[in-house]
């Protein structure tokens, strides 16, 4: 005989309510019953769990311990059944270092107005798929390429390249910079979850090459060097730090934002979030 959850709530059913004639009322079993599950239990640990007299019940020692054990599993167990029972009333929507950019706010805010029944979460993830591949979000706002053997996706946007350096940097006190110019210096990458490389520079002399392991790290790096970065439109807007500022890269193409999501198990909001993203991304400034 294995433990079964059964076994775990007749246990803490006799211990909050001090008997088995109760636990069974409130279990919905008889008291015969509940007397069954909880021999049956002992017998499974082989351990006494509870000392039984006339006027009352009370946990042994091992009883304590198998008690705080019950307790915290059935609590993971009711997690795990009100996840799966209301995964398609909640849209979790994952992203590696900025999630919509300036459209973030008014996502938020016209996904609450629009569908007040799917509560919207957004999650940070330092993964390449913004915790899709590890389950961890139901949709990811992604910047670079993905395995489309395992998630499909949708462009909903394109966003402009900047340079980001510190603030005490010669080139702060320019307007823009040319990406040519970028090979002269030390190029900050995060390769894990970045969406710059030295593919932008496909000819000729590249860049020297640092890297970092998240968007924290980059950014701390580039305001204490002269390291400079490469990065979207939305990483500037939605990251602002003392000791930084960013400039446009004029001649540099721009990056296609795209959502995407298991090919083969789609959440059933997934297209009202690829529309509604789409057009925030499709209005003028």
């Amino acid at each position: 005989m294995n433990m079964e959850l059964r076994h775990l709530r007749c246990l803490v059913a006799i211990v909050d309510t001090g008997s088995f004639t109760d636990a069974a009322i409130e279990l919905g079993v008889s008291q015969a019953a509940a007397s069954r599950t909880l021999g049956a239990f002992e017998e499974v640990l082989g351990v006494r769990l509870l000392h039984r007299t006339s006027r009352n019940v009370t946990p042994t020692t091992a009883g304590v311990q198998v008690l705080a054990r019950a307790r915290h599993l059935l609590a993971e167990a009711d997690d795990l059944v009100a996840e799966a029972t209301t995964g398609h009333t909640r849209l979790r929507i994952g992203h590696a270092w900025s999630a919509m950019g300036r459209h973030t706010p008014e996502f938020q805010r016209r996904w609450a107005t629009l569908y007040p029944d799917i509560e919207l979460h957004l999650i940070r993830t330092n993964s390449a798929t913004g915790g899709l591949a590890e389950g961890i979000c139901d949709l990811a706002v992604v910047r670079a390429a993905f395995d489309e053997r395992r998630f499909a996706g949708a462009v909903v946007g394109h966003e402009r390249r900047y340079c980001v350096l510190a603030a005490d940097d010669p080139w702060a006190r320019r307007r823009s910079i040319r990406l040519d110019e970028v090979r002269e210096r030390t190029l900050l990458i995060d390769r894990r979850t970045g969406t710059t490389t030295v593919d932008l520079w496909p000819d000729g002399p590249r860049p020297a090459v640092e890297y970092t392991q998240d968007i924290d790290d980059w950014l701390a790096v580039i305001a204490s060097s002269r390291s400079v970065g490469i990065t979207p439109e939305s990483t500037v807007t939605q990251y602002r730090r003392d000791g930084i500022v960013s400039r446009p890269l004029r001649d540099a193409a721009p990056i296609p934002v795209r959502l995407i999501w298991r090919r083969h198990d789609p959440h059933p909001a997934t297209h009202a979030a690829v529309a509604l993203l789409t057009d925030l991304y499709g209005r003028r400034r």
